[in-house]
């Protein structure tokens, strides 16, 4: 009766992560993450910046692939309220890269206030997207 109970736990027990097929959520595939503390201050310093009560959009062209970076400071909490925010703002950034011009570079910066507004993460990443897009264009 062991071999039966064995089988019948095993039968109740739930995958750890949902397999990519059925993700229906975008994902931000990590080659297009900026990791270069270099394209980092590039971006900061020598693009066009978009702020919102939550977070800043940086964006800069640069003629390479689209790449994206994420800053949160210890202002905006611990290291659980940091990574939390890093995760919802790549779940939200992945869903702009379409529209994101071939070659431009994005630093989204979070404001310390992004860990308590959460509701609000959301629009104000549109619009400062948006907004950074739109002054690059010019």
């Amino acid at each position: 009766d062991l071999d039966r109970s064995c089988r019948l736990a095993a039968a109740r027990a739930v995958p750890s992560s949902r397999p990519e097929s059925v993700r229906a959520t975008p994902v931000l595939p990590a080659i297009t993450r900026m990791r270069s503390s270099e394209d980092f201050r590039a971006c900061v310093r020598g693009g066009v910046r978009a702020g919102r009560p939550t977070v800043v959009v940086h964006a800069r062209a640069t003629g390479h692939d689209t790449r994206v970076g994420f800053v949160v400071t210890k202002g905006v909490g611990n290291a659980v309220t940091r990574n939390r925010v890093k995760r919802r703002l790549r779940h939200l950034a992945a869903a702009h890269l379409p529209v994101t011009p071939s070659g431009t570079h994005v630093v989204v910066r979070a404001l310390p206030a992004s860990a308590s507004e959460v509701g609000r993460l959301a629009g104000d990443l549109d619009a400062a997207w948006t907004r950074a897009l739109a002054l690059l264009a010019r």
